[in-house]
């Protein structure tokens, strides 16, 4: 008998490791209802079928025509359903691969609030992280600099810190003409040249140290005004791994991509065995000479191997509208609590009005007054709640979330190909007008939105 309760008593240990490796602190309760996105149609959440894909349909005919990209698709959610996921034009304007709802997509700086920043919130409601107090006190280099040490995570997260918005790294392993330098890029891998940025493109594990020390003597405005800048995110992957001792993206995918379903959520997916199509971005005529597929599109975070904060996410609308959700949740998704409700709120709320800056903590906001503005004025909508937030990505990406109105909307494509100079995305407001259709879409009577 004795051995018999030692055998199960071992067998319920090895159930409890296992779902704690997946599920990371949640309770046997709180799993028993994590269920996904659950289907419906605009008629079923109160909307206007006929409006929506009038609408819808007209603006991304219109934006391809005119070369705003390819093809894009657009996923939008209300109440924790998903009414609307539809696919326009191909991947490419050869008109040979047409893009899937199952596609995977570089989203650029979407990574920013669907990466680093899970992370964050989560070392903060673990008091592991203090918004106000100085980030020299994590990231300690920046002790020794006087113009540094005592800007706060907090001023760092909504860009008001006055940090550099840029640097351009690739100038750093460049050489003229359009050659790239021995010293920290090579062809073929190697213990030292560990980190692949693309095919047959390695570059020198001592590189991202360069990188660090670049960014901590870079300069700093002595006026503390919204400036944007996303150089902190380059540092927020090695900062996660000291302070959580795990792997960023293992810590990720453990504590936030898995349990959520979102499974090809993630970086490199070159390097993995995904199924799924991958959309290209650039056609790269200086650093890798060819057609941008399935490695990160910006320089950056190639340099860093294809893993940062600042880019190098590949996600299908899907696994967007699971983390979305659980924003919008503020921090449930399913029944599961994956971060504190207050810490959500002060994360997604505007932290420096008085100084006429919009941004959350890593999340973008409206602009203040946006309300009042036109559509081509807009961001997004005028008709998003002041308590909405997301983050547009380069690439031409862009997520969306209302809790007010309890709406995730989805936008990717790849308006950089075939190059970046391609800004109709942009000039045809696409993103915002496609916003307004839902807010617009409203059933007489229905009372939503």
């Amino acid at each position: 008998m004795d051995n018999k309760v030692a055998c199960h008593t071992i067998i319920l240990i090895g159930i409890i490791l296992f779902h704690s490796l997946c599920y990371g602190q949640s309770t046997a309760a709180e799993r028993i209802e994590n269920v996904p996105l659950t289907y419906a149609s605009p008629r079923e959440v109160g909307l206007d079928s006929i409006y929506i894909y009038a609408r819808v349909d007209s603006i991304m005919h219109h934006a391809i025509e005119n070369k705003a990209f390819p093809g894009a698709q657009l996923l939008v959610a209300l109440d924790g359903k998903i009414f609307f996921h539809e696919t326009y034009g191909y991947h490419t304007y050869d008109s040979v691969q047409k893009v899937g709802v199952d596609d995977l997509y570089d989203v650029a700086s979407v990574t920013k609030i669907t990466a680093p920043l899970p992370a964050l919130m989560k070392l903060v409601d673990e008091g592991k992280l203090n918004l106000d107090a100085p980030f020299s006190d994590y990231w300690s280099s920046w002790k020794s600099k006087s113009e540094k040490k005592e800007l706060t995570l907090r001023e760092i997260l909504a860009h008001q810190a006055g940090l550099e918005p840029y640097i351009v790294f690739l100038k750093e392993v460049s050489k003229k003409p359009g050659k790239l330098k021995a010293r920290w890029v090579r062809t073929v891998a190697s213990k030292r040249f560990a980190l692949q940025a693309y095919d047959h493109l390695f570059i020198k594990r001592g590189f991202v140290k360069r990188m660090y020390r670049k960014i901590d003597r870079s300069k700093v405005a002595a006026e503390r005004k919204y400036k944007y800048s996303g150089l902190s995110f380059l540092l927020y992957p090695r900062l996660i791994t000291e302070m959580t001792g795990m792997d960023y993206e293992q810590y990720l995918t453990r504590h936030f991509y898995r349990p959520l379903g979102a499974l090809t959520m993630g970086f490199t997916p070159k390097t993995k065995n995904i199924a799924n199509t991958i959309v290209p971005t650039e056609k790269d005529t200086f650093f890798r000479k060819s057609l941008t597929h399935s490695w990160v599109h910006d320089e950056n975070a190639a340099l860093m191997g294809g893993v940062s904060g600042n880019a190098g996410l590949f996600a299908t609308a899907n696994d967007l509208a699971k983390i979305m959700q659980m924003y919008v949740q503020y921090g449930t998704y399913g029944g599961v609590r994956y971060l504190s409700e207050n810490t959500v709120r002060e994360f997604t709320k505007v932290q420096f009005p008085e100084n006429e800056n919009r941004r959350g903590l890593g999340f973008d906001k409206p602009l203040l007054n946006n309300s009042e503005l036109s559509i081509t004025e807009a961001y997004p909508a005028p008709e998003a709640s002041p308590e909405s937030f997301g983050h547009s990505g380069f690439t031409g990406t862009f997520v969306w979330a209302d809790p007010k109105n309890q709406l995730v909307f989805i936008f990717l494509s790849n308006r950089v190909y075939p190059t970046r100079d391609h800004r109709n995305l942009y000039d045809l407001h696409v993103r915002a007008a496609l916003h307004q259709v839902f807010y617009k879409a409203q059933l007489t009577g229905s009372g939503r939105l």
